[in-house]
C-alpha cells in the first residue's frame, strides 16, 4: 500500500503531498523530488500516512531519493539568498516608490535564476529594480507579477472560519466566484461576511453552489401561489436545506411545506380578489 508524507520546499510554505514510495521518512528529512519547475529538495513535514482510495486517482508523484549532504547544504542555502534578496528587493522598492508590493521570493535549486512575485493595481516599470537585483546577486532575475489571490495563496493565513486558507492547504486551481452564488445561498451580501482575505468573494461559496441550483428547481418559486393540504397560500421562502418552503397562508398563519405536499401550483388568483 502507498505511503503519503507531506513536504515544504520552505518555511511556513503550503505543504504538497507525496508518494514516499519504498522509503521509510520521518518528520525532518529533506528529500530529492522532481517538480514541474525542475528538481528541488524538501523538508518532510509530516507522518507518513496510507493512502485512501482517493489519492489513486490524484496520481501524486513520487519521492525521487533521500537528499546528499551537498543537496542538503544548497538547500539551506537557497533559504538564506531568498531571505537576502527579499530585504534588498523590499528596501530598493521603498528607495525607488515603486506602486507594487513583494509577496515572495523563489530560487531555483540550481540557482540558475531567481524569481521575485509581486502584486500591483496596474503595469510597473520595474527595469530599475531588476538591474539592481542583477548587479547585487549575479543572477538571472525573473519579476512575475500575481493576482491577490494567488497572493493569498503564496502568504497563507486563517479564514473567518478559524481554519487555514483553502487556497494555501489542498486548493490547485482558483473557480469563478459571483455574487449570484451568495444570492442564491441566503447569505448576508456584506462584503466583510462574505469576502476572504484577498478581498475577493470568498471561494468556498462556490462549494454548494451546485447542491443549491440542483435542489431549487425542486421547489417552486418565491411568489408563487400553491394549493397544500393546510389550505392556499403563497410561497414566501424557499428552505434549501431543509428541501422545503416557507408558505404564508390564506389564513394569516405560515407553515412549512415539502414539495410532495403540495397538490397544485399556480398561476392562479387569491380568492375573492378581483382586478
Amino acid at each position: 500500500m502507498n505511503r503519503i508524507v507531506g513536504i515544504q520546499f520552505r518555511n511556513q510554505g503550503k505543504v504538497y503531498d507525496f508518494d514516499s514510495g519504498h522509503f521509510v521518512l520521518s518528520k525532518g528529512d529533506k528529500v530529492m523530488v522532481i517538480t514541474e519547475k525542475g528538481p528541488a529538495v524538501g523538508c518532510v513535514c509530516t507522518e507518513a500516512k496510507n493512502a485512501p482510495q482517493s489519492a489513486a486517482e490524484r496520481s501524486l508523484k513520487k519521492v525521487f531519493r533521500l537528499a546528499t549532504a551537498d543537496e542538503v547544504d544548497q538547500y539551506e542555502k537557497s533559504c538564506r539568498v531568498e531571505d537576502d534578496v527579499y530585504s534588498f528587493c523590499y528596501r530598493r522598492i521603498k528607495d525607488r516608490s515603486l506602486p507594487m508590493c513583494l509577496v515572495a521570493v523563489e530560487r531555483r535549486f540550481d540557482g540558475s535564476k531567481i524569481v521575485v512575485y509581486f502584486t500591483a493595481d496596474g503595469r510597473v516599470d520595474f527595469r530599475a529594480l531588476v538591474k539592481d537585483l542583477v548587479r547585487q546577486f549575479r543572477t538571472r532575475i525573473e519579476m512575475r507579477q500575481i493576482g491577490v489571490r494567488h497572493q493569498a495563496k503564496m502568504v497563507g493565513g486563517l479564514g473567518i472560519c478559524g481554519r487555514p486558507l483553502c487556497c494555501a492547504t489542498y486548493m490547485n486551481n482558483f473557480a469563478p466566484v459571483t455574487i449570484k452564488m451568495a444570492k442564491e445561498q441566503f447569505l448576508s451580501l456584506n462584503p466583510g461576511k462574505i469576502s476572504g482575505m484577498c478581498g475577493r468573494l470568498m471561494c468556498c461559496l462556490g462549494y454548494e453552489h451546485g447542491y443549491y441550483e440542483k435542489i431549487k428547481k425542486t421547489l417552486p418559486k418565491i411568489g408563487k401561489r400553491v394549493v397544500t393540504r393546510q389550505g392556499e397560500g403563497k410561497v414566501v421562502r424557499q428552505n434549501v436545506l431543509r428541501e422545503n418552503v416557507t408558505v404564508s397562508l390564506d389564513s394569516g398563519e405560515e407553515a412549512e411545506i415539502r414539495p410532495s405536499d403540495i397538490i397544485k401550483a399556480g398561476p392562479f388568483k387569491k380568492k375573492g380578489v378581483n382586478h
